[in-house]
C-alpha cells in the first residue's frame, strides 16, 4: 500500500515536473529565471535589509539581523542534513532514468541531493520570518514578500534542478522556521513604527 502511494506521488511530481520545466518554456522564463535563482544575485538586496533594519531600529534592528541569519542557517541546516542525507533523491537533471525529459536551462546540472529544496526552503524561512516580524510595522504590505519565495522555488522546477514536490516541502520546512523565530522575535523584541522603539 506504502509502496503504491509513493509510486503514484512520484508518477505526479514527474508529470508536474514537465508541465512546469517544459509545458511553461519561453524565451523570457529562459532568461528571467536562471537570475531569479541565483542567491548571489540577491546579496546586495540582503545586506540593504540587514542594514535598513539595524539603522532604523537600533538594538532591537541587531537582534533583528541575528534571527534573521540564524533561521535562515537553520533551516539550510535542516534541509541538508535531516532531509537531502536522509532521503538522498537524485536531481532530475542528473536521474539516468528520467534527465531525458529534463530541459535544463542553466549550463550544468547543480551536485547534491534533491529533497529538499534548501533555495524553496531558505527563501521560504526568509520571506515569512519578514512578514512574521513586520507585519504589525508594515501592514498588508509585508505579504507583498511572499510573492518572491514561491518565484524563487518556482524557478528551480523550471530551470530543471528540483521536481515540485522537492520545493514544496522546503517551502512547508523554511515556514516553519520562519513562523516560529518570527513569533518568538516579536515575543522578545517586538517593532512598532520606524525611529520609534517599544518600551523594553
Amino acid at each position: 500500500m506504502l509502496l503504491s502511494i509513493l509510486s503514484q506521488l512520484q508518477e505526479w511530481d514527474q508529470w508536474l515536473f514537465r508541465q512546469i520545466n517544459s509545458g511553461c518554456s519561453n524565451p523570457v522564463f529562459d532568461a528571467i529565471m536562471p537570475f531569479m535563482r541565483n542567491s548571489v544575485n540577491w546579496a546586495p538586496l540582503y545586506l540593504f535589509l540587514l542594514v535598513f533594519v539595524i539603522l532604523n531600529f537600533k538594538t532591537r534592528g541587531i537582534w533583528w539581523a541575528v534571527f534573521f541569519l540564524a533561521t535562515v542557517a537553520l533551516t539550510d541546516m535542516t534541509g541538508t542534513y535531516a532531509f537531502k542525507h536522509v532521503f538522498h533523491r537524485i536531481r532530475p537533471c542528473n536521474d539516468p532514468a528520467f534527465s531525458e525529459h529534463v530541459r535544463l536551462v542553466i549550463n550544468k546540472c547543480a551536485g547534491g541531493f534533491s529533497f529538499i529544496s534548501n533555495h524553496a526552503a531558505n527563501h521560504f524561512a526568509m520571506s515569512v520570518f519578514f512578514i512574521s516580524s513586520f507585519r504589525h510595522t508594515l501592514g498588508k504590505w509585508t505579504w507583498l514578500v511572499l510573492s518572491w519565495a514561491p518565484l524563487i522555488a518556482f524557478a528551480q522546477v523550471y530551470i530543471g534542478v528540483h521536481y515540485p514536490l522537492d520545493v514544496i516541502a522546503g517551502a512547508l520546512v523554511g515556514s516553519i522556521y520562519g513562523l516560529a523565530a518570527g513569533l518568538y522575535f516579536n515575543k522578545r523584541f517586538g517593532f512598532t513604527t520606524f525611529g520609534a522603539q517599544p518600551a523594553s
